[in-house]
């Protein structure tokens, strides 16, 4: 090594830098032995972006020792088995080493979870557990989901992919601690504490038109990659993202019998599910910059914009501009990697029915005339029987939820006890 190659290999340990080869994906008539990245130990965020980039020196090249020295242990077995695990592996080399941002996670008012570990004891579980739970199997023999179908209302089934005890145990606890702490736009209504279908709904009631769309496969779209992605953007550290978002997602499995024993197979990659209760508000706030974008829009052609879960409803009082307002949400919601289901979108005009998450908008907030008609014949035919009763209180109580007015013309209705 000449002198200039000494000198400038001096001012890159001075300037935190590092070099490793990456001969392994070198492309082809590369010189293999000359190929490498430089890698910086502290990186200032670049314009645009908030968090630094810190990594971890452990993962990174070390000083040639010489011929009889043993290199230092820097980890035990049972972390470089997980840390090089199928679970955590990634392609990106850029986020493999990366440690977590503490005075990013502190303007967010995150949780700081530097190692597997915090996770464990802020989830009340043992390391060992924590890592059950959030281990990628490609055959797994007790899946920690159960997949059934339901109903659905339109027609069809739903199917819903519930975790099983301890797994959803650990979530809920996961809710608590960070997935409530995450940031959400301020249009969006569902799945939020004093939000819910009637708030959705106010501010879109008495305008001349309301444009209805839905997200297609909403929960399903949001992948093991965009959780642990925007984890990490957050502040959070490789190791702490990676395990986090292999605990809220889950591949979809087919049973494949080998002889005698039963193996479920993943058929997909990982992703948010339909049943666990981590998937609510993990989406909402994945989604904040879509629903910022979306009501940017809005504003700019003089609409309003709420989002319930996959519901999103767009009003006013300008029918000339619906056409803009809807090839431009379109183009934001593919843009942000989500698509719209066609079948569903539905522009409502003032002279018929307008509806916003199955609450009648048109001139008051309630139910529409025809819903209060079969109601008030349910309480006339079913009143008196004590197996309906508690059925009708329900719903009159859903109607005192949205117009009181309403509600209290169909209690004089319900006989007395």
């Amino acid at each position: 090594m000449g002198l200039g190659d000494w000198v400038r290999g001096w001012l890159a340990w001075w300037r935190g830098e590092r070099t490793r080869s990456i001969t392994r994906i070198a492309g082809e008539g590369a010189a293999l032995d000359k190929v490498s990245e430089v890698v910086r130990l502290h990186e200032p965020p670049k314009p645009g972006h908030l968090r630094a980039f810190d990594r971890d020196p452990r993962l990174l090249p070390k000083p040639k020792l010489a011929f009889n020295r043993k290199p230092p242990k820097v980890m035990d077995a049972n972390e470089a088995n997980r840390l090089f695990a199928g679970t955590l592996r990634t392609k990106n080399r850029g986020i493999r080493d990366l440690l977590p941002n503490e005075e990013q996670l502190k303007r967010y008012g995150l949780p700081l979870w530097r190692t597997e570990l915090d996770v464990a004891n802020a989830l009340g579980v043992t390391i060992g557990v924590l890592r059950w739970l959030s281990i990628h199997r490609p055959r797994e023999t007790q899946p920690h989901y159960v997949t059934f179908a339901i109903p659905k209302r339109s027609g069809g089934q739903r199917l819903i992919t519930a975790p099983k005890k301890r797994l959803k145990a650990a979530q809920r606890a996961l809710v608590t601690a960070l997935i409530d702490k995450l940031p959400v736009a301020e249009p969006v209504h569902g799945f939020r504490a004093g939000r819910s279908v009637k708030t959705n709904a106010e501010p879109h009631v008495g305008r001349a038109i309301v444009l209805h769309m839905d997200l297609e496969d909403f929960f399903h779209t949001v992948s093991y990659a965009r959780v642990r992605g925007y984890l990490i953007a957050l502040g959070y550290g490789f190791p702490v993202a990676a395990v986090l978002s292999a605990l809220v997602t889950e591949a979809e499995r087919q049973p494949v019998e080998v002889g005698e024993q039963v193996f479920h197979v993943p058929v997909g990659p990982r992703r948010c599910v339909q049943g666990a209760p981590t998937s609510p508000g993990l989406c909402n706030a994945i989604t904040r910059k879509l629903d910022r974008r979306l009501a940017g829009l809005a504003k700019k052609l003089g609409w309003t914009y709420t989002r319930y879960a996959d519901d999103l409803t767009f009003s006013s009082d300008d029918p000339t501009t619906v056409t803009a307002m809807h090839e431009g949400a379109k183009r934001i919601v593919e843009a942000e990697g989500f698509r719209v289901n066609a079948k569903k979108t539905r522009v409502m005009r003032k002279g018929g029915a307008q509806r916003v998450t199955g609450v009648t908008v048109n001139r008051v907030l309630g139910l529409s005339r025809l819903e209060r008609r079969k109601l008030r014949a349910a309480i006339h035919q079913h009143g008196a029987d004590p197996e309906w009763q508690a059925r009708l209180d329900g719903h009159v109580a859903y109607v005192h939820m949205l117009n009181p007015g309403q509600a209290e013309l169909l209690r004089k209705r319900m006989p007395k006890p």
